[in-house]
Protein backbone atom coordinates (compact mmCIF):
# COMPACT_ATOMS: atom_id res chain seq x y z
CA UNK A 1 0.00 0.00 0.00
CA UNK A 2 1.53 3.32 -1.06
CA UNK A 3 0.87 6.70 0.53
CA UNK A 4 0.81 9.92 -1.44
CA UNK A 5 0.10 13.40 -0.08
CA UNK A 6 -2.85 15.20 -1.64
CA UNK A 7 -1.80 18.57 -3.09
CA UNK A 8 -2.85 21.50 -0.90
CA UNK A 9 -4.10 19.27 1.92
CA UNK A 10 -2.59 17.55 4.94
CA UNK A 11 -4.33 14.29 4.09
CA UNK A 12 -2.80 11.10 2.83
CA UNK A 13 -4.50 8.97 0.22
CA UNK A 14 -4.15 5.25 0.26
CA UNK A 15 -3.65 3.61 -3.07
CA UNK A 16 -5.02 0.17 -3.45
CA UNK A 17 -4.88 -0.97 -7.07
CA UNK A 18 -6.62 -4.31 -6.78
CA UNK A 19 -3.84 -5.79 -4.72
CA UNK A 20 -4.44 -9.25 -3.35
CA UNK A 21 -2.22 -8.63 -0.30
CA UNK A 22 -2.66 -12.31 0.37
CA UNK A 23 -0.62 -14.70 2.47
CA UNK A 24 -0.58 -18.25 1.11
CA UNK A 25 0.73 -21.26 3.02
CA UNK A 26 2.07 -23.94 0.66
CA UNK A 27 2.47 -27.40 2.19
CA UNK A 28 4.39 -30.13 0.37
CA UNK A 29 7.08 -32.57 1.45
CA UNK A 30 8.93 -31.96 -1.84
CA UNK A 31 11.27 -29.04 -1.14
CA UNK A 32 11.62 -28.11 -4.81
CA UNK A 33 8.09 -26.71 -4.64
CA UNK A 34 9.35 -23.45 -3.06
CA UNK A 35 11.58 -22.24 -5.92
CA UNK A 36 8.91 -23.34 -8.41
CA UNK A 37 6.19 -21.23 -6.75
CA UNK A 38 8.58 -18.31 -6.26
CA UNK A 39 9.51 -18.39 -9.94
CA UNK A 40 5.92 -18.75 -11.22
CA UNK A 41 4.62 -15.96 -8.95
CA UNK A 42 7.68 -13.69 -9.12
CA UNK A 43 5.72 -10.67 -10.41
CA UNK A 44 3.04 -10.94 -7.75
CA UNK A 45 5.67 -11.41 -5.03
CA UNK A 46 7.71 -8.44 -6.28
CA UNK A 47 4.60 -6.22 -6.30
CA UNK A 48 3.74 -7.32 -2.76
CA UNK A 49 0.44 -8.81 -3.88
CA UNK A 50 1.16 -12.28 -2.54
CA UNK A 51 3.40 -13.58 0.21
CA UNK A 52 4.16 -17.28 0.37
CA UNK A 53 5.02 -19.23 3.48
CA UNK A 54 6.28 -22.79 2.94
CA UNK A 55 5.99 -25.86 5.14
CA UNK A 56 7.27 -29.34 4.34
CA UNK A 57 4.94 -31.42 6.54
CA UNK A 58 1.47 -31.20 8.02
CA UNK A 59 2.93 -30.66 11.48
CA UNK A 60 5.16 -27.83 10.27
CA UNK A 61 2.17 -26.31 8.43
CA UNK A 62 0.20 -26.07 11.68
CA UNK A 63 3.20 -24.41 13.35
CA UNK A 64 3.58 -21.90 10.48
CA UNK A 65 -0.15 -21.19 10.49
CA UNK A 66 -0.07 -20.41 14.21
CA UNK A 67 3.15 -18.32 13.83
CA UNK A 68 1.45 -16.27 11.10
CA UNK A 69 -1.33 -15.62 13.63
CA UNK A 70 -3.79 -17.19 11.21
CA UNK A 71 -2.99 -14.58 8.52
CA UNK A 72 -2.93 -17.23 5.81
CA UNK A 73 -6.01 -16.71 3.68
CA UNK A 74 -5.28 -19.74 1.55
CA UNK A 75 -3.58 -23.04 2.22
CA UNK A 76 -2.37 -25.14 -0.72
CA UNK A 77 -1.62 -28.60 0.64
CA UNK A 78 -0.31 -31.79 -0.87
CA UNK A 79 -2.30 -34.81 0.27
CA UNK A 80 0.35 -37.53 0.48
CA UNK A 81 3.07 -36.57 2.95
CA UNK A 82 4.93 -38.52 5.62
CA UNK A 83 3.61 -37.96 9.14
CA UNK A 84 0.46 -35.85 9.13
CA UNK A 85 -1.18 -36.17 5.73
CA UNK A 86 -2.77 -33.28 3.90
CA UNK A 87 -6.19 -34.71 4.74
CA UNK A 88 -5.33 -34.75 8.44
CA UNK A 89 -4.06 -31.17 8.17
CA UNK A 90 -7.27 -30.16 6.39
CA UNK A 91 -9.33 -31.73 9.16
CA UNK A 92 -7.30 -29.94 11.88
CA UNK A 93 -7.59 -26.55 10.14
CA UNK A 94 -11.32 -26.81 9.45
CA UNK A 95 -12.10 -28.15 12.95
CA UNK A 96 -9.99 -25.69 14.96
CA UNK A 97 -9.68 -22.39 13.08
CA UNK A 98 -12.92 -20.58 12.33
CA UNK A 99 -12.33 -16.83 12.62
CA UNK A 100 -12.48 -17.07 9.62
CA UNK A 101 -11.31 -20.46 8.45
CA UNK A 102 -8.77 -20.18 5.62
CA UNK A 103 -9.58 -21.59 2.22
CA UNK A 104 -7.84 -24.91 1.65
CA UNK A 105 -7.01 -26.27 -1.79
CA UNK A 106 -5.75 -29.83 -1.84
CA UNK A 107 -3.01 -30.79 -4.32
CA UNK A 108 -2.38 -34.35 -5.39
CA UNK A 109 -0.72 -36.35 -8.12
CA UNK A 110 -3.57 -38.84 -8.00
CA UNK A 111 -7.01 -38.33 -9.53
CA UNK A 112 -8.57 -40.86 -7.13
CA UNK A 113 -12.28 -40.14 -6.61
CA UNK A 114 -12.20 -41.59 -3.07
CA UNK A 115 -9.49 -39.10 -2.05
CA UNK A 116 -11.40 -36.28 -3.75
CA UNK A 117 -14.63 -37.24 -1.95
CA UNK A 118 -12.84 -37.50 1.41
CA UNK A 119 -11.19 -34.09 0.94
CA UNK A 120 -14.52 -32.49 0.11
CA UNK A 121 -16.18 -34.17 3.12
CA UNK A 122 -13.48 -32.65 5.35
CA UNK A 123 -14.16 -29.18 3.96
CA UNK A 124 -11.67 -28.72 1.11
CA UNK A 125 -12.51 -25.64 -0.93
CA UNK A 126 -10.90 -26.89 -4.13
CA UNK A 127 -8.85 -29.74 -5.54
CA UNK A 128 -5.83 -29.37 -7.84
CA UNK A 129 -3.95 -32.16 -9.58
CA UNK A 130 -0.20 -32.28 -10.21
CA UNK A 131 1.50 -31.10 -12.22
CA UNK A 132 0.03 -27.79 -11.10
CA UNK A 133 -1.30 -25.62 -13.92
CA UNK A 134 -0.07 -22.25 -12.63
CA UNK A 135 -2.19 -20.23 -15.05
CA UNK A 136 -5.33 -21.86 -13.68
CA UNK A 137 -4.07 -21.53 -10.10
CA UNK A 138 -3.42 -17.80 -10.59
CA UNK A 139 -6.95 -17.36 -11.95
CA UNK A 140 -8.40 -19.17 -8.93
CA UNK A 141 -6.37 -16.98 -6.58
CA UNK A 142 -7.53 -13.81 -8.37
CA UNK A 143 -11.15 -14.78 -7.75
CA UNK A 144 -10.39 -14.81 -4.02
CA UNK A 145 -9.14 -11.22 -3.93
Amino acid sequence: MKLKPVMGQNLLLYYHSRIFDMKILVVDDEKDIQPLFEQRFRREIKKGEIKFVFAYSGEEALERFIECQHEAVLILSDINMPGMSGLELLDQIKQNYHDPSPLVMMITAYGDSEIYDRAMELGADDFITKPVDFTTLKEKIKTLS
